[in-house]
């Protein structure tokens, strides 16, 4: 099945690009599923799983993170690229398309924003899911990504098309297809915006405080959650996520062999293998 184009929203001062595949067949009850991507990937990272959550009667719902994909690229006096402003900004987008409650699938670094938006707004995630996401202080950004903050270095950096090379094929093991990486480099190719704006993400990503606030939250945190981890992952490890699931009351790990940090662009049926099952589960009880 094709995916749409996508659509553009208004919201405030800035405007959303977002994917929005409608679900399949007579059962259309069920919570939207909204698909948050990691650092210098977009919402077309999702394009093979949505596909599988509408069969299943699943609205699924993949935005591209502001500064990020085919979003704004606000400037700093618009948009903080604070974890706050992240978090807030999401809340807004999901008012504005009149969506009460999700269950929300956070994956890589930019997902900790959408962990601590649900951590901060309980009543409005029904069920977690993270991929490949920090969620603890012991995980450290990449040193090829901190270099993109270095000064004078980190503007020339975040205006090279080829990071986007670099970095998607740095989190696995696999070589992600020309014609992918054409819609992946098409920002930086358009607008110098695109790689302020994730210059301005990157010297505002404060991995260790938002790490923290996350491990402090995930014991009281009283939601079914599941971990999926793509094994190959060389920024994240494994055993890392093995302990994190242990803090949290009602977490899970589906361990992914052969796959890597962007678990959904290296194996997208493989992730959907696992995150299917766990959407269409029947809640706990009590």
């Amino acid at each position: 099945m094709a995916l749409t184009e996508g659509y553009k929203i208004a919201v405030g001062k800035l405007e959303w690009f977002y994917r929005d595949e409608k679900p399949l067949g007579e059962n259309r009850d069920r919570l939207p599923v909204l698909l948050l991507h990691g650092l210098v990937s977009q919402s077309y990272s999702w394009r093979d799983v949505m596909p599988k959550l509408t069969e299943q009667g699943l609205r699924a719902i993949a935005p591209d993170w502001i500064g990020h994909g085919f979003s704004s690229f606000p400037e700093k006096r618009d948009f903080a690229y604070t974890a706050d402003a992240f978090v807030t900004e999401l809340g807004n987008f999901l008012t504005a398309l009149e969506i009460e409650k999700v269950h929300l699938v956070a994956q890589g670094f930019m997902g900790v924003y959408g962990v601590l938006f649900a951590l901060q707004n309980p009543d409005r995630v029904e069920r977690l899911v993270i991929i490949n996401t920090p969620l603890g202080p012991e995980a450290k950004l990449p040193g090829a990504i901190r270099r993109m903050t270095l000064p004078l270095a980190g503007e020339m950096m975040t205006q090279d098309p080829l990071l986007v090379d670099r970095t998607l094929e740095g989190g696995g093991p696999y070589q992600v297809d020309d014609q992918d990486l054409d819609v992946y480099r098409k920002p930086f190719l358009t607008t110098s915006s695109a790689g302020r704006s994730l210059l301005f993400t990157l010297r505002n990503f404060k991995l260790a405080e938002m790490t923290q606030a996350i491990a402090n939250g995930l014991p009281e945190w009283q939601h079914m959650t599941q971990l999926i981890w793509g094994t190959a992952d060389p920024w994240i490890p494994v055993a890392l996520a093995e302990s994190w699931v242990q803090t949290l009351p009602l977490g899970e790990l589906s361990p992914l062999d052969e796959v890597g940090h962007y678990a959904q662009e290296d194996w997208a049926d493989k992730v959907a293998e696992v995150l299917v099952p766990f959407l269409r589960r029947a809640p706990i009880e009590g």
